[in-house]
């Protein structure tokens, strides 16, 4: 319906200025020349009223089309975050945060713009020039020929320029993304850049980041300020033949009066704005065209595999790693090479080994972060790819070492996706269990309180307690803790602690761990080397033998 009254707006819209030149001829004939008592009411009355339809029929094609615009920017947003929500954990790995942020900003505006805009103007500007064309060979055919014999001059450049146009705007938007990228590595890296002193290194990779983007908008530029004059030079040629064609005498019998010539070059003129927005239009168009293509690519990109069709059931009574291998990459070395790991219902797996030994790599397999290439991970004797990766996911909770907390109220954030099914108390009561509550209730706003990006506003120890309380609340049957306490002080450490030992309680876990101390009650440590278990054993048994796990134990207590 709104585009309806948006049509119909631009229509209206186009016809007034038919309308107005087609009045020069009786306001100069009739109320000039002839002096006819009609024409001098008629004329004054009409240009009123014109003019009243024209703001009116403006006015809704302009509000009815950027109210679409707005939809249509509104539904791309919409549909492209969706799609980032869906894609698999690997694309992350490779893709840059300010490409695509600018994708879902800036480019869906792009393809708004073509949408909206630029349909606004093709469609009244055409329209426009339609009926003020109609009106020229309504005064004279052979006036409005000469006109029209630039056309197929001015569509040989408007195909000619497209292409750079297209070209120039696919390369702002990559400079673009490039420039957001810049700015939020610098932001969210700020205490970095200040300490090592990087300020200059990233005004430089700023500099260069700004001025690429800079110069391709200045090439895009440089096309469009040359395609307008061309082609208003074009129709100028044509303006000139037509003064002198009719000046001169050369229609013979055709000869138009003083008025249906003024009405013929005041069409001409009049004709002259819509051409110009015409003949712009096509850069537009072409922005859209390319920052389409960049999202509908997202949107054509392959979402994480969801095919399983079975619930885990509680209690979960088994958790299974059966040779599993994998790789991040079919041109990249395996990081896992048939690893086999049982783990018993409550049992707490501590997983140990250098950097790079695959210890993370294989806790990622089981909430499906990453896919195995071969062998079965199986939870109740059920392999994970056959469960839906809701419920998957569901059965785990997760706390690691780099805590994510979104700029809201504690609160929020230890209720975070289930926060409308939740009440105060069972919250308050997983931060006592987590040790949590203490701190939280002496601040000003206690719960209330907002944590700041990324959870800026609280210490360490504090956001681990957050995420641990988070992860009580969850309540799954399966705990993941990827080096929870690795960064803390020890009077952090040890008031984390205490909420993992509650977390804890009764789940099965698997813990990462680099700080040795705090795995040495674990009921198994597994030892990992090159993607593979070389060891597993309790603490004491692997102490007593000369075992890979003893000598790490020695070096880092040494």
């Amino acid at each position: 319906m709104r585009f309806s009254y948006a049509i119909l707006g631009m229509v209206g819209f186009a016809l007034t200025d038919t309308a107005f030149a087609a009045l020069l001829q009786p306001m100069l004939d009739g109320g000039f020349v002839e002096r006819d008592e009609t024409a001098i009411w008629f004329v004054p009355v009409a240009i009123i009223v014109l003019f009243f339809i024209r703001g009116a029929a403006g006015y809704a094609s302009t509000y009815y089309m950027a109210w679409i615009g707005w939809a249509v920017i509104k539904q791309l947003r919409s549909e492209v975050f969706a799609k980032y929500l869906t894609l698999p954990t690997a694309f992350y790995d490779e893709a840059s945060s300010g490409e695509l942020i600018s994708r879902i900003t800036f480019n869906s505006q792009k393809v708004a713009n073509a949408a909206s805009t630029a349909l606004t103007v093709f469609v009244r500007d055409t329209l426009t020039s339609i009926g003020l064309l109609a009106l020229m060979f309504w005064h004279s055919w052979q006036l409005s020929l000469c006109f029209l014999i630039i056309g197929p001059i001015i569509g040989i450049i408007v195909g000619r320029v497209s292409k750079q146009f297209r070209k120039a705007s696919r390369n702002i938007q990559e400079s673009m993304g490039e420039v957001s990228h810049v700015i939020q590595e610098a932001i969210d890296g700020s205490r970095v850049v200040k300490i090592f002193g990087g300020q200059a290194g990233e005004q430089e990779r700023f500099e260069g980041a700004n001025e690429s983007n800079r110069r391709f908008n200045m090439r895009e530029t440089r096309i469009r300020a040359l395609n307008v004059p061309i082609i208003q030079f074009l129709i100028a040629i044509a303006l000139a033949i037509i003064v002198f064609v009719a000046s001169g005498g050369l229609l013979g019998e055709d000869r138009l009066s003083p008025g249906q010539f003024m009405s013929f070059i005041g069409a001409m003129l009049l004709l002259f704005a819509p051409m110009r927005r015409l003949t712009s239009l096509n850069s537009q168009i072409q922005q859209g065209i390319a920052a389409g293509e960049s999202l509908f690519e997202t949107l054509d990109l392959e979402s994480e595999t969801d095919t399983g069709t079975k619930e885990v059931q509680a209690p979960v009574t088994s958790l299974e790693f059966r040779n599993v291998s994998m790789a991040y990459r079919p041109d990249k070395p395996a990081v896992l090479n048939n690893v086999n790991l049982q783990v018993k219902v409550g049992e707490t797996v501590a997983l140990v080994g250098e950097s790079g030994s695959g210890k993370t790599s294989l806790i990622s397999l089981l909430p499906r972060m990453y896919n195995h290439d071969s062998g079965d991970i199986l939870i109740n004797n059920v392999p994970v790819q056959d469960y839906t990766l809701a419920s998957l996911r569901g059965a785990i909770s997760y706390v690691s070492q780099d805590v994510v907390l979104f700029n809201d109220t504690i609160l929020n954030n230890i209720a975070y996706g289930s926060r409308e099914t939740l009440d105060r108390h069972t919250i308050q009561a997983a931060c006592k269990a987590a040790h949590a509550a203490d701190f939280i209730e002496g601040l000003d706003q206690g719960y209330d309180t907002m944590v700041g990006e990324n959870g800026i506003m609280l210490s360490g120890g504090q956001r681990q307690r957050v995420a641990i309380a988070r992860a009580l609340l969850k309540n799954a049957p399966i705990l993941i803790l990827d080096e929870a306490t690795s960064a803390l002080d020890n009077e952090s450490e040890r008031k984390v602690q205490q909420g993992l030992d509650t977390l804890m309680e009764g789940r099965t876990t698997l813990v990462v761990a680099h700080r040795l101390s705090t795995i040495e009650n674990a009921d198994r440590i597994v030892v990992m080397k090159l993607g593979q278990i070389v060891e597993s054993g309790t603490h004491a048994e692997l102490m007593a033998n000369d075992s890979f796990y003893s000598k790490l134990h020695s070096l880092q207590f040494s």
